[in-house]
């Protein structure tokens, strides 16, 4: 009878998991963990986070878009970047004023603006669709690059390098830019189909509104990026990694 209830007891103090035998002790504590760690990646899907992270697929039906040629792909795309754009100013207003504010949002913020951005920039390099200068691309390229590895750089030591006035700035500038040059075959293939009128006048005065938008852009993402290169190099260059 007592070997048969410490046959039982030590059942119950043993679960099989994973393929072989472990206590119970241990399971628990690896199911509170797994459940831990549920419960942040919950908290962090919030809303304001869930706009952020849709700009991120929403970039590549708009690339998709801007090289089809069939009625209304040149409008969708334009309407579904304004989406997008719109979405950067609800993430964070949404997080303000319902108090989910949180790090990886500031983080992913940065992420899907730049995602958005470069991805468009980089298929508005081809020629045949619009006359985007290839050296204005690989300067904000290189910048973003080296903000992103500064940020990855401070986050592993705590601090978290979130988007200051600068860096909106030339966000807000760059999607300015994009939106006009989007337009541009909106106007001349979609509305100058249904209106048919000639709007190269308009098509025009869109084109050089985003090439100059685009430039302007260019000029804050340099200036941007210098500012955060002086306000946190003692985070990322500090003498402990020398």
């Amino acid at each position: 009878m007592a070997v048969e209830q410490d046959r039982e007891a030590r059942t119950r103090r043993i679960t099989f998991c994973g393929g072989r035998f472990i206590p119970a002790k241990c399971s628990a504590i690896a199911f509170r963990r797994a459940a831990g760690v549920c419960s942040v990646f919950s908290g962090a899907m919030n809303l304001p986070n869930q706009l952020t992270l849709s700009r991120i697929p929403l970039m590549f039906v708009i690339v998709w878009l801007m090289f089809e040629t069939w009625l209304g792909a040149a409008s969708l795309a334009f309407w579904l970047f304004i989406a997008g754009a719109v979405s950067d100013w609800l993430d964070g207003h949404i997080a303000r004023r319902r108090g989910l504010t949180t790090n990886f949002g500031k983080l992913m913020d940065a992420l899907a603006d730049k995602i958005m951005v470069l991805g468009i920039m980089v298929a508005m390099v081809d020629r045949r669709y619009h006359p985007i200068p290839l050296a204005f691309v690989l300067i904000t390229l290189c910048r973003e690059f080296l903000i992103s590895g500064m940020r990855m750089v401070a986050a592993s030591k705590g601090v978290v390098v979130a988007a200051d006035g600068g860096g909106k700035t030339k966000t807000v500038t760059q999607l300015i830019a994009i939106g006009c040059l989007l337009a541009t075959p909106m106007v001349e293939n979609d509305w100058a189909y249904f209106l048919r009128q000639d709007l190269s006048g308009l098509t025009a005065t869109l084109r050089s509104i985003g090439l100059a938008g685009f430039v302007l852009g260019t000029f804050f993402a340099v200036w941007s990026g210098g500012r955060y290169i002086l306000q946190y190099k003692d985070v990322v260059f500090n003498e402990a990694d020398r």
